[in-house]
């Protein structure tokens, strides 16, 4: 079943199920009451990435104390996404741009890639999730994305299960359609990996055409900016050896 884009999503905590009572943040509570102007009795979507999609009423507690009531079951629980993206982190302004258009496309694994030319090193998986928990609650994603911590591309590259495949955008590819080398990919776990503002550096471009388990792809004549790129690679990856 799609998603029902005409309530308010909000994720929680709790577990869910006919009944419960679900406790909310003090920024949650001042999300509803005072920005989406909700009252007693108001109903919206809740979810927890575990538990599926439910319906839930606003009860509120005080003047500026609410919970929510769980009523009915919306969507049952979808299983994660097995697709792995790893990017390199991008100056502040557009890395929640990136974080957020990947849960959208689809990563069930958000891996943040310090590569030579990585500009950001200043992230934590905790910055991570709460973005991708915003762009789940807006298009209606019910698996949050495990979010890791900043790791170098060698120790990505050291600690990576061969079983599954690493997508990597090649800059310098001699083609421009990624259409040849990603079609043979269809059914395999998969991971992509985008590089920084600056790209990949040779060392590290040698290193990963070098290793069995990683396939280089093109995207297209142009050059792209890294956010842009990382967009671009995960619809054609999903289009082509994913699940579109």
């Amino acid at each position: 079943m799609r998603a029902n884009y005409k309530m308010q999503r909000l994720f929680v905590e709790g577990t869910l199920a006919r009944g419960a009572t679900l406790p909310l943040t003090k920024n949650q509570t001042n999300y509803l009451l005072n920005v989406l102007r909700m009252d007693d009795g108001n109903t919206l979507l809740v979810f927890n990435g575990r538990d599926g999609e439910w319906r839930a009423t606003v009860d509120k507690t005080g003047k500026k104390t609410a919970q929510l009531l769980c009523t009915d079951i919306e969507r049952a629980q979808t299983a994660a996404s097995g697709l792995v993206f790893c990017f390199a982190p991008l100056k502040a302004g557009r890395l929640d741009y990136l974080v957020q258009k990947a849960v959208e496309m689809g990563a069930g694994t958000l891996i943040p890639v310090l590569t030579d030319y990585t500009q950001n090193h200043r992230l934590s998986a905790a910055k991570i999730e709460a973005w991708a928990i915003e762009a789940a609650e807006q298009c209606g994603v019910l698996s949050i994305p495990h979010c890791s911590d900043p790791v170098k591309l060698d120790r990505l590259l050291a600690d990576w299960d061969e079983a599954r495949t690493l997508i990597f955008c090649d800059e310098d590819s001699e083609t421009n359609n990624p259409v040849a080398h990603l079609t043979p990919l269809k059914g395999r776990s998969l991971g992509v990996l985008v590089g920084p503002e600056g790209g990949f550096s040779k060392a590290e471009r040698e290193t990963l055409k070098s290793l069995d388990h990683v396939a280089p792809i093109p995207l297209g004549p142009r050059i792209l900016r890294a956010d842009t790129a990382a967009v671009a690679a995960l619809a054609v990856v999903q289009a082509l050896a994913g699940d579109w």
